[in-house]
């Protein structure tokens, strides 16, 4: 076992190490456990849908990808021009998820983009590699639902990057866990890692060129008084390749007020979760961080 690392990027360590060093390894009962891993009949019921005639053309998409493995390849100096452990820094370059709080790190580099009103945000995108800019705005185009797009919200991009690991079986890419916005838009590339649950197993999420997988965050969840559930998933690393995923996040306005649906609600259907800010919850899933799937019982009518 490797001692714990003092380098700030896992990308500048992975490397270097022929195993895992010990703020990577889970405990034995939260390992994967690739038995529990359930064989994919090709359709995926936990993920909403996967959209594939989206008009995007595939030089875009393949650029995306591209331009975010050639920014992981950056000198480690130039990387780290974008490096912050601040949550409220609207683009950052980071590590696992909250480095200021978490006991086990995550197998993951990741650069966090702010992109609505992409005005506001696009100036403090990397400018190197030289094309990352316009081929990020470019790959902004994918339209959401009229009620989604012409609202209040935010959204923001997160670059995934997962390097080969040398340990795959004692370690995460990310953990179980759900989204805690309203709709995930994710583009993965051709390296499996993805999966979701399903009846008690875990079920892979095969790559499709060219196709992007749409799904359920916890407001929807809330929004719907639990009609529709948010997607349990969970992102594994092997020890061969490096993968890469871009999620797209579609969140209410900070002071958006989150409550069951009214129409939802009557003498026999009564709420499941209490009135709140997206900012509160927001708030809450960043503090307790992923040492928990969730946070959504936090904010639960109490039964008693």
């Amino acid at each position: 076992m490797a001692a714990a690392t003092t380098k700030l990027l896992l990308s500048d360590l992975a490397s270097t190490v022929k195993s895992v060093p010990s703020n990577y390894i889970r405990p034995i009962s939260d390992r994967p456990n690739l038995t529990e891993v359930q064989i994919s009949d090709g359709s995926i019921p936990l993920v909403d849908l996967q959209v594939k005639n989206h008009g995007i053309p595939e030089t875009i998409i393949n650029n995306m990808l591209t331009i975010a493995r050639a920014f992981f390849k950056l000198p480690e100096s130039e990387r780290l021009k974008s490096y912050s452990d601040d949550p409220s820094k609207s683009t950052r370059l980071s590590t696992s998820f909250n480095v200021n709080t978490e006991k086990i790190s995550n197998w993951r580099d990741y650069l966090r983009l702010h992109c609505y009103p992409l005005q506001d945000y696009m100036h403090e995108w990397p400018s190197n590699p030289p094309s990352f800019r316009y081929n990020y705005v470019r790959g902004l185009v994918l339209r959401l639902p009229e009620a989604i797009s012409e609202s209040k919200h935010g959204q923001h991009m997160a670059l995934n990057y997962c390097p080969p690991c040398p340990q795959p079986d004692l370690t995460y890419g990310l953990p179980g866990h759900t989204d805690p916005n309203l709709i995930t838009v994710l583009l993965q590339d051709d390296v499996p890692g993805l999966q979701v649950l399903r009846n008690g197993k875990w079920l892979p999420v095969s790559p499709i060129p060219n196709t992007f997988i749409v799904n359920i965050g916890d407001q929807m969840q809330v929004l719907s008084n639990d009609l529709y559930k948010s997607v349990l998933h969970r992102a594994l690393v092997n020890c061969d390749k490096e993968r890469i995923s871009i999620p797209r996040f579609y969140c209410p306005s900070p002071d958006a007020v989150i409550a069951p649906a009214k129409d939802l609600i009557d003498e026999r259907h009564l709420a499941f979760y209490k009135n709140f800010t997206y900012a509160e919850y927001y708030q809450k899933f960043w503090n307790r961080g992923l040492a928990a799937e969730g946070c959504l019982d936090l904010f639960e009518v109490s039964t008693a």
